[in-house]
């Protein structure tokens, strides 16, 4: 199957570049797209078998963070990157799937979530065309959040994916990653059933945890938001890594000021969140 044999809904191919597929991809053997709604296949060889037989029930979005889509799919899609992806979903709405949603795709490196640490093995993969915060992080457009949130959904229905396991990869690996950061409109997402997602919890002066800070209000707060899925321990002292767990919620959950400081706004988004999961998650996040 060539690339470009599908066309997504209400996009008009005509007016459409091609898309660039890596020279050294050109023999790579085609799929048929799991997604009707994939318009072109671009065939990665960077990836392998889920481990254990392992089913993904987790969707995870990033950002490219390079600054051409050029540059994006030819890393997505070279031998030898040792990273990929499922999906990449263009700025004009196109999407491009790479890798087989029942395959390992690379994308997650090292990350952790709900006491899970080979998350490429239990989700799908979608990188969004935006060059990210070393390249100026503009805007998402409309059209390419609406193919986000098709993609999404179908992939939710395929793999019985619940709303709260669509989550960004700043949330699992909170060190080393912002993507697809506090410009991502999750709250658009969320009205579309995609994701977990709360009205945040206003912004007002009061106290606040930050660093350096030690008490028992701080291990609350590391337990609050390991119940959630945070790959934090509980020590009660606001570190390092507790304030980059603290930034990445900010990011995905309270994006309105993204400072690493646990100020009531954000304590009080956090508990929303737990209280609105499903009965069935609080119990898994629980028994950890």
């Amino acid at each position: 199957m060539a690339s470009g044999s599908f066309t997504s809904a209400g996009i008009d191919s005509r007016r459409q570049r091609a898309l660039p597929v890596p020279r050294a991809n050109a023999d790579m053997k085609s799929f048929t797209p799991d997604s009707s709604i994939a318009s072109d296949v671009i065939a990665s060889p960077n990836f392998g078998d889920r481990n254990n037989g392992r089913v993904a029930d987790m969707i995870l979005l990033h950002y490219t963070g390079m600054p051409d889509v050029e540059g994006a799919i030819a890393q997505l899609c070279t031998p030898g990157t040792d990273v990929s992806a499922h999906y990449i979903v263009l700025e004009d709405g196109r999407i491009v799937q790479c890798v087989p949603e029942a395959k390992r795709a690379w994308h997650a490196g090292v990350s952790c979530w709900a006491g899970e640490e080979d998350i490429n093995s239990c989700s799908i993969g979608v990188e969004i065309i935006n060059r990210g915060h070393d390249w100026g992080y503009p805007d998402f457009p409309s059209r390419q959040i609406a193919a986000v949130i098709a993609l999404c959904r179908g992939i939710m229905l395929r793999r019985k994916v619940p709303a709260h396991r669509v989550l960004a990869h700043s949330d699992v690996a909170p060190a080393r990653k912002k993507d697809p950061g506090e410009k991502f409109p999750w709250h658009l997402l969320a009205n579309s059933g995609v994701g977990h997602w709360v009205q945040p919890a206003p912004i007002v002066r009061g106290e606040s945890l930050k660093l350096g800070s030690i008490s028992a209000d701080v291990a609350s707060l590391q337990a609050a938001l390991a119940k959630y899925g945070y790959n934090i321990p509980t020590h009660g002292k606001f570190d390092g890594p507790t304030m980059e767990v603290v930034t990445a919620f900010q990011r995905h959950f309270r994006p309105a000021r993204v400072d690493g400081i646990a100020d009531h706004s954000t304590i009080s988004t956090l508990h929303a969140l737990l209280t609105s999961l499903p009965a069935e998650a609080t119990t898994a996040v629980a028994a950890r």
